[in-house]
């Protein structure tokens, strides 16, 4: 069954088309974004251009054609700010009504910030404390409190960068006094909201849409962060952010884009959209933003599953979203799961029992794990060399709930599970920063001996035992079944865990 979901923004029109897989997951198949600014004066005059309202039917009937194409059963449909103020809102949705055959519900901010909560609580692992999620739009804020269980606190904000604009009244650099103004324009709306927000309390902010993204993407540029695919779970300091934003609020539309990480699609309202995000992180008091690439199409397809669950087959789920998106990646590029289940619980077994000699930290067990689960996916491209395309699938595939560095691991280890060890001759390991080699050594050394203890593919090894002694360290096989074909396929592959470890290693049946 195909979805799609499309987001009528005031600053953007969003369409996402995705495959259903289960009541609670989807694959993603086609996103599209058009910056249409439907917004764009609506603030000020509350009316919808006739350009903008063009171009919004023009968008949204390609969008319409696009998901024909994909062979989509049902389109979910949101409008915002822009059509809910403007005195032609309700004239827009009706031709969408006539001309394209949908019909767009038009949520109120409230709804929008449930809806975006429902999507960050899938792309970042919340656990049991309660963040402050804040969406920056075009034409309101929104700011919701919760955690992996239940929204505490919702709010919307008459606050978003089309709407400062408006205000201001052009796209030039902000003088002091002006930047004062807006500030204390800023606090007299968002203050009360941001004061109950902290009355219920969170211990982390997490921002989403393409404002604060932008803005997040420009400050991990500022460090030299690699971006891989798409901003998520990264962490963004405010003092970086500070220095972005000091930036764009002097400089000339024209050459904002020159900052890395600005597109040129955004220096009209960009320098506003920061300081309207810098201070309500101030008001939060925090010193630093989780970035997520959640979104509010993403909280309508996951609101339509949630509410139409007993009509789709059941999926098995992992216990949190990073388990889930590795299981997720898995089945779509038809991966035996209890296989890889087999093999985790053995790299496991050895990591534990060889901690001593390792020293990895424990975040670094989890990977491992994860890693087992995916890192033959390349198989479905291509048998020739499929640890290569394994790793090119792990860094495209929107693996959820993981960072930049922990996407680059992941990868790493699918394309060191087999054949040749990591090696500093190889250019994008060397790429890597010493700890991260070290990281991707060690682990890799485990999964490659996990993944020989299966060679039959059969389960037969049930249970590992470690036994290091000064030059040597001798690992027991445990099962009821002839070994021997595993033992001689891990030995082989002992190789990257023995010189991380400074010993030689030994397989035998216990």
């Amino acid at each position: 069954m195909n979805l799609a979901a499309i987001d009528i923004g005031t600053n953007s029109i969003h369409m996402i088309i995705v495959k259903v897989t289960s009541r609670q997951s989807y694959e993603v198949l086609v996103q599209e974004k058009e910056m249409v600014k439907l917004g764009a004066g609506v603030f000020a005059n509350k009316v919808i251009s006739q350009e903008a309202f063009d171009n919004g039917l023009t968008t949204i009937s390609r969008y319409v054609q696009l998901a024909d194409q994909y062979g989509v059963e049902h389109i979910i449909t949101a409008a915002t700010s822009a059509t809910r103020e403007a005195k032609n809102g309700r004239e827009f949705l009706d031709r969408l009504i006539q001309d394209v055959g949908l019909s767009p519900q038009m949520i109120s901010g409230k709804e929008e910030s449930r809806l975006i909560f429902l999507a960050v609580n899938k792309t970042i692992d919340l656990g049991k404390e309660n963040v402050l999620v804040l969406d920056i739009g075009g034409g309101s804020t929104e700011a919701v409190v919760g955690n992996r269980e239940e929204v505490l606190f919702m709010s919307s904000m008459k606050l978003g960068v089309l709407r400062l604009l408006d205000r201001v009244g052009n796209q030039d650099p902000l003088d002091r006094k002006q930047q004062k103004d807006l500030k204390e324009h800023i606090r007299s709306i968002a203050g009360k909201i941001i004061s109950k927000a902290s009355q219920v309390g969170f211990s982390k902010v997490v921002g989403t849409s393409g404002t604060i993204r932008t803005l997040g993407e420009a400050a991990l540029a500022l460090n030299d962060k690699t971006i891989i695919s798409s901003v998520n779970a990264e962490v963004v300091k405010i003092k970086d952010l500070e220095k972005i934003i000091a930036q764009l609020l002097e400089l000339e539309p024209g050459k904002r884009a020159a900052i890395p990480g600005i597109s040129a699609n955004r220096v009209d309202a960009i320098h506003l959209g920061g300081l309207l995000l810098l201070e309500l992180l101030k008001m939060s008091k925090v010193d630093e933003i989780t970035l997520s690439d959640a979104s509010l199409r993403d909280g309508l397809i996951i609101d339509y599953l949630e509410k139409n669950g007993q009509k789709l087959d059941r999926l098995e789920q992992g216990k949190d979203v990073r388990e889930s998106s590795s299981l997720m990646m898995a089945l779509r590029y038809d991966t035996d799961i209890e296989e890889k289940k087999h093999i985790s619980h053995l790299a496991l077994q050895l990591f534990d029992q060889l901690k001593a000699l390792h020293g990895l930290e424990d975040s670094s067990r989890e990977l491992l794990h994860h890693a087992s689960l995916i890192y033959d996916i390349g198989q479905f491209v291509n048998f020739k060399d499929f640890h290569k395309h394994s790793r090119y699938l792990i860094l495209q595939g929107r693996l959820r709930g993981f960072n930049n560095d922990e996407l680059t691991i992941l990868a790493h280890l699918s394309r060191y599970h087999r054949k040749s060890g990591p090696k500093k001759r190889h250019k994008k390991f060397k790429k890597l920063d010493k700890n991260l080699r070290r990281l991707v050594k060690g682990l890799s050394g485990i999964l490659r001996v996990a993944v020989g203890l299966d060679k039959t593919k059969n389960q037969w090894v049930e249970n590992v035992y470690c036994i290091p002694s000064a030059d040597k360290l001798t690992i027991k096989l445990f099962g009821e079944e002839s070994l021997d074909l595993e033992i001689w396929e891990a030995q082989r592959f002992s190789d990257t865990l023995g010189e991380f470890l400074g010993l030689e290693v030994e397989i035998i049946k216990g």
